[in-house]
């Protein structure tokens, strides 16, 4: 039974818009990519929905791909939910972990969501004609009866949860793998089921979770489900991921214009054509023009400013640029830096808090001699204390000033 309605919602059933909505960030569609196009043009409104368990207080570019998608099909009409697994974020997704995820309490998850809500909504409205649905797992995984999760259960295997890669890996370091985790992707899986949905939209890191749900979606409603995998933003030489929170790095929806914009510049280079396809709305031709015509760092500085420009506003990127050009073009540091009040003594990790993601980056850069105060060297322990104000130049990009508290 579907949950909703949708009436008066006029589904495009043009070839060349369809072919457009899947022209990029698309890895791999399930059970395949012919199928789901017919079904896209087939003028039935599909139910398309992303989960997504608030685990921390920012989303990256990388999360953004799928949401850039997501926005595309709701473009040509299709009803569009994203769903905040604030149950499923209590478990925590082993995907591609070496250890147990840490368990969020019910107060963390909701800090986190209303940071989501607002970071989502800059991609995709959730308010006006065929406005994205929000909707919480919660409200169906926290009424299941024991009987009922016993009955999802029957459609694995053990040895289908213990091919995964990261069970293989912690059985064989001599670490744990708990009973609960193995609870995840049915969850995962469950959530296709009450909605009813036609489509699932992830990374690909979260196949083997998807296909849970097309298992269940066949088994509870005789139906298939398509899975449409997207790709990660990753060097294209390295193999890296470009926005791991783990390795630090990654360019948050909430960073500040400058931070946004000194972020990007700082990439590498052959990283410049994914991160226009993936990161971007500007259309295939004028992202070739770009890079077959511009010089790499003019296309470089294109890429920053359509960043920025999309996220925060075509003023915003016009001043980080020009703070920028000051910065490095003119061998100074800009005069409106952001400026934040310590304390004597302040370790540097905290100092920093507020503008490197994570504790992970910041030994990073440290370690890489990326962080001095301007006009000295590097520091070398993330724990040096501030002991006088200072303007800090943290990478190559970016600069804060740090001013003692009177």
């Amino acid at each position: 039974m579907r949950l909703f309605g949708g009436r008066g919602i006029l589904v495009s059933t043009d070839e060349r818009a369809v072919d457009e909505a899947l022209s990029r960030s698309v890895a791999e569609i399930l059970p395949s990519r012919e199928a789901f196009k017919k079904a896209l043009m087939g003028g039935k409104r599909l139910r398309i929905y992303i989960g997504a368990d608030a685990t921390g207080p920012e989303l990256h570019l990388g999360h953004a791909t799928n949401f850039l998608l997501l926005e595309r099909l709701r473009k040509l009409g299709h009803e569009i939910i994203i769903l905040f697994g604030d149950f499923t974020a209590r478990i925590g997704d082993p995907t591609d972990k070496d250890a147990a995820r840490k368990q969020l309490s019910p107060a963390e998850i909701e800090r986190n969501i209303g940071a989501w809500k607002g970071q989502v909504e800059k991609i995709i409205p959730f308010s006006g004609p065929n406005a994205a649905k929000i909707l919480r797992n919660s409200a169906w995984l926290s009424r299941l009866t024991f009987a009922e999760l016993i009955e999802i259960a029957s459609a694995f295997t053990v040895q289908h949860m213990l091919e995964r890669d990261m069970f293989e890996r912690r059985m064989k370091a001599g670490k744990p793998v708990y009973v609960h985790e193995f609870f995840y992707p049915l969850m995962q899986g469950y959530d296709s089921v009450a909605m009813d949905v036609d489509a699932e939209v992830g990374g690909t890191d979260q196949t083997f979770n998807m296909l849970a749900g097309r298992t269940l979606q066949r088994k509870y409603h005789s139906k298939e489900k398509f899975v449409v995998a997207t790709t990660l933003l990753e060097n294209p030489v390295t193999g890296k991921k470009l926005m791991s929170k783990s390795e630090g790095g990654y360019i948050a929806l909430s960073d500040a214009p400058e931070v946004m914009y000194g972020k990007t510049m700082a990439l590498p280079d052959e990283v410049v054509r994914p991160m226009f396809i993936d990161a971007t709305t500007l259309p295939l031709p004028e992202i070739e023009r770009i890079l077959s015509e511009d010089h790499p760092k003019d296309a470089k500085m294109r890429l920053a400013r359509e960043i920025v420009s999309f996220y925060h506003g075509a003023a915003a990127a016009r001043k980080a640029e020009d703070r920028f050009v000051a910065a490095f073009k003119e061998g100074r540091a800009p005069d409106d830096a952001p400026e934040f009040a310590v304390a004597r003594g302040t370790p540097l990790r905290e100092a920093l808090r507020p503008l490197v993601g994570s504790t992970n980056e910041l030994r990073r850069l440290v370690a890489g001699g990326a962080i001095s105060e301007v006009g000295k060297p590097p520091f070398t322990t993330i724990d040096a204390p501030i002991e006088n104000s200072m303007v800090l130049r943290i990478g190559k990009h970016r600069f804060a000033k740090l001013v003692l508290k009177e």
